[in-house]
């Protein structure tokens, strides 16, 4: 997953985008309109996860949906750390950085395509799933093996845990 490495364990927020990373990048639309998407349950728990280790989640994305909202609920992200409607995503990662007290050292932004890449190139640790475009790849430091959607989440959440020494032991928690 790694082309270079890094001290990952300094990492204290990972932002997600959602089109391409949090879902597969499908837009489905029913005749009256409705948007729905589909969200991987793993990559809820890998976040649920690193949430509990003491790393923030962020969602930062470019169309606005009622079902990121939702979703963000049912993660128990909040309100204050979703962005949505930002297709030049400076501003929004502007005011994160507001936000958290943070520097983009301690940072992870997690993207697909082009429209990433202005907030990736400022952040300690960029990371591209395995399916994004070609020229979002060359500019990650961390290129997934899983593609958006189908996982790709919950292998940084995991990756992040193991970088803090903490993975292990919260999976032999199942185990009792």
């Amino acid at each position: 997953m790694s082309k270079t490495p890094i001290d990952s364990s300094q990492i204290q927020l990972l932002i997600l985008d959602v089109d391409g990373v949090l879902t597969d990048g499908s837009l489905f639309y029913d005749d009256q309109g409705h948007e729905y998407k589909a969200f991987n349950s793993s990559d809820g728990h890998g976040m649920r996860m690193l949430r509990s280790s003491g790393v923030q989640i962020a969602i930062l994305t470019g169309r606005k949906s009622m079902l990121v909202t939702h979703r963000a609920k049912n993660l128990d992200i909040p309100d204050s750390l979703v962005f949505q409607g930002f297709r030049d995503k400076r501003p929004a990662f502007q005011r994160i950085l507001e936000l958290t007290a943070l520097q983009p050292a301690q940072i992870a932004y997690m993207g697909d395509d082009v429209v990433d890449l202005p907030v990736m190139v400022q952040v300690g640790l960029p990371i591209a799933v395995a399916n994004a475009h070609p020229f979002v790849k060359q500019h990650a430091q961390w290129i997934t093996e899983k593609s958006g959607g189908k996982g790709a989440v919950r292998e940084v959440c995991e990756r992040l845990l193991e970088a803090r020494g903490v993975l292990q032991s919260m999976l032999n928690t199942y185990l009792l």
